[in-house]
């Protein structure tokens, strides 16, 4: 099947959407903005946006819907995307207090290597089971089973490319000084705040059905 428009703004409007949600992504991108600082946001936002790859190759080859049809495959997945989140979290709560950096646009203090902050990016969105369920979902309904997996492939690139300016945008809003000094001055509550969110996200994934 050639290129179509209506295919490619329908499949750009709902990943749109659910890109911009608040979930994981988010909260990550959110934390590392505020403790590690810019630099390491945008490598955590590339990191994010890289796993849109992984979650497109196997959604073209239908390895997605294997796994969101298999429970076994799918609770392997879902606990191994809990458990990265609660340690994620446990590691906030025991984390140093953030405090804001001289000058205000350096990092806290608390460096993080570009490789690290990509690869945190990288696992946070690669290990959420619901990224599965939703990259299966939208290719399922939105994409035409005879569009050229060379189209498919566009369409993820697009969609990665989509995701990283937008969590780049979260990370320039986030580590303003304006906006970073209000969440230094909660102090260790923000550690408590951003643990405690990451807990119940795991929570959450482990909790949830296969639908």
């Amino acid at each position: 099947m050639a290129f179509s428009s209506v295919e490619y703004v329908s499949l750009m409007l709902a990943f749109g959407v659910g890109a911009v949600a608040p979930g994981p992504d988010f909260a990550m991108v959110l934390r590392q903005s505020i403790v590690h600082g810019r630099r390491a946001a945008v490598f955590t936002s590339a990191g994010i946006a890289a796993a849109i790859f992984v979650h497109g190759a196997y959604t073209i080859f239908g390895i997605g819907l294997i796994v969101g049809q298999s429970i076994l495959m799918f609770t392997l997945l879902k606990f191994a995307g809990a458990g990265y989140l609660l340690w994620l979290g446990i590691s906030a709560l025991r984390a140093p207090t953030p405090h804001s950096p001289n000058p205000p646009d350096a990092s806290s203090g608390q460096d993080m290597t570009a490789t690290k902050a990509f690869t945190r990016g990288f696992l946070t969105n690669l290990l959420n089971p619901k990224a599965v369920l939703f990259f299966a979902a939208l290719f399922t309904t939105l994409v035409d089973a005879q569009t050229a997996a060379l189209i498919k492939g566009m369409y993820v690139t697009h969609m990665s490319v989509m995701l990283f300016v937008w969590f780049v945008l979260v990370s320039y809003f986030f580590t303003a000084p304006g906006v970073r000094n209000v969440f230094f001055r909660l102090g260790k509550w923000f550690n408590r705040l951003t643990g405690t969110v990451f807990i119940f996200l795991a929570l959450g994934i482990a909790l949830s059905p296969r639908q």
